[in-house]
């Protein structure tokens, strides 16, 4: 970021966690090599010791360990998944904090953006961003964003097709589709981060 030659600028997105983990599950499958790698990530950055076995996997369901055993071969999916987001709230909630002391040059070249805001307002939040890169707003461009969040329909089954469809139906489907108990859970592993972001 400080490098002379470079014009670096930092835009991080970010979604609500109930929302992130509503669409992880959909595609759990698909996400399943992904999760594993960030839960690698969090293990190599723990310190060793009885530290990290006293930590508590907040994200799975209930009786999944059994006394410390690994997870059942139909539970494994489910518990990479919630481990994984348990670790992305974690590094989250270490930039925000990073964010709100950074120096006024670091605050220059980086600015967060919530999907949901994007979703609500994709005119005005493009030109923001486009304003921070110091780009300007092409109408085509503006056209695009536009289209891509407002689409005719919205399929919630495919959820890597990259099409038009009304994203704002994406920003609440967490509601319909998470129990009580998982949404409990990602607040609980995610409350810090969401408080801060506003969720």
């Amino acid at each position: 970021l400080r490098e002379p030659g470079l014009n670096l600028r930092v835009v991080q997105l970010f979604r609500d966690p109930r929302a992130v983990h509503n669409s992880r599950l959909k595609a759990r499958q698909a996400l399943l090599r992904e999760s594993v790698q960030v839960l690698r990530s969090r293990h190599r950055a723990e310190p060793r010791g009885p530290a990290r076995q006293q930590q508590q996997h907040l994200l799975l369901p209930p009786g999944l360990l059994g006394g410390g055993r690994p997870p059942q071969p139909q539970h494994r999916a489910e518990f990479f998944l919630g481990g994984a987001l348990e670790v992305i709230c974690q590094s989250w909630l270490r930039d925000l904090l990073l964010a709100r002391r950074a120096p006024d040059w670091l605050r220059r070249r980086y600015t967060q953006l919530r999907y949901e805001d994007l979703v609500r307002e994709p005119r005005a939040e493009l030109r923001r961003l486009l304003r921070f890169a110091g780009l300007t707003v092409p109408p085509a461009l503006e056209d695009f964003v536009l289209n891509m969040t407002r689409g005719a329909a919205y399929s919630s089954d495919r959820p890597f097709l990259i099409s038009a469809r009304d994203a704002r139906e994406a920003v609440h489907a967490w509601r319909e589709r998470l129990s009580r108990q998982q949404v409990r859970q990602v607040e609980a592993a995610c409350g810090e981060a969401m408080s801060i972001l506003a969720y």
